[in-house]
């Protein structure tokens, strides 16, 4: 039997990730998702958000002791030492982790893992994976969705999707590409036509439910 891959998948602010992701879940693929995984180490209790705690005060807690990710952000925006050392506490553990959950992935009767994470390329853990997926929208269609989804003025939305690396510089690197403009409808279609070059390219059987 053909070795099992692990598979990257990244995009943008509201490019549709996750939308793919849930996808190729249904279609019997462990997918690990790296925001999970962030969640799990500043869980309260655990170490990793003690060392936030003592890194940046208890006012980064929300009134539960859970950590507020929205406050954290907004210390960390725009002041790369403090992003670093935020980084330098979270990124390991989340490294770890991520490394255990797709070792378990394997192990299971998935026929790749999927590894999805925000900032693949920007690290550069893209390198080490078998084949990286990059789900592309029109800077219009990311506006749109984030205002939608999340809430978030367009100013609000411009300055996240400024902020990250500009996806077509994600596109130059990736193995597969999802355009996502369309209907939820032709973001499936065009998921599984990946889903079915993905098992061709890499021999794999097809362990759809």
């Amino acid at each position: 039997m053909a070795k099992k891959p692990t598979i990257g998948i990244t995009g943008g602010i509201a490019s549709g990730k996750s939308s793919v992701a849930r996808v190729l879940a249904g279609l019997g693929v462990a997918v690990i998702d790296a925001d999970q995984i962030a969640r799990e180490v500043v869980a309260p209790g655990s170490e990793g958000l003690a060392e936030v705690v003592a890194a940046f005060g208890s006012d980064v807690l929300a009134a539960d002791g859970s950590l507020d990710r929205e406050r954290m952000a907004a210390r960390v925006f725009g002041d790369d030492e403090a992003r670093k050392r935020l980084e330098a506490i979270i990124h390991p553990r989340i490294g770890q982790r991520s490394a255990e959950r797709i070792a378990a992935g394997h192990a299971g009767p998935t026929p790749y893992v999927l590894y999805e994470a925000p900032l693949l390329v920007e690290v550069g853990s893209h390198r080490g994976l078998d084949a990286l997926i990059v789900v592309a929208a029109s800077e219009a269609t990311q506006l749109a969705r984030a205002q939608s989804r999340d809430g978030l003025s367009k100013d609000q939305a411009q300055k996240r999707i400024a902020a990250q690396l500009p996806l077509a510089r994600k596109v130059e690197v990736a193995d597969h590409v999802i355009h996502n403009d369309g209907s939820l409808s032709e973001l499936e279609a065009q998921t599984r036509a990946l889903h079915a070059a993905i098992l061709k390219r890499f021999g794999l059987p097809n362990a759809e439910p």
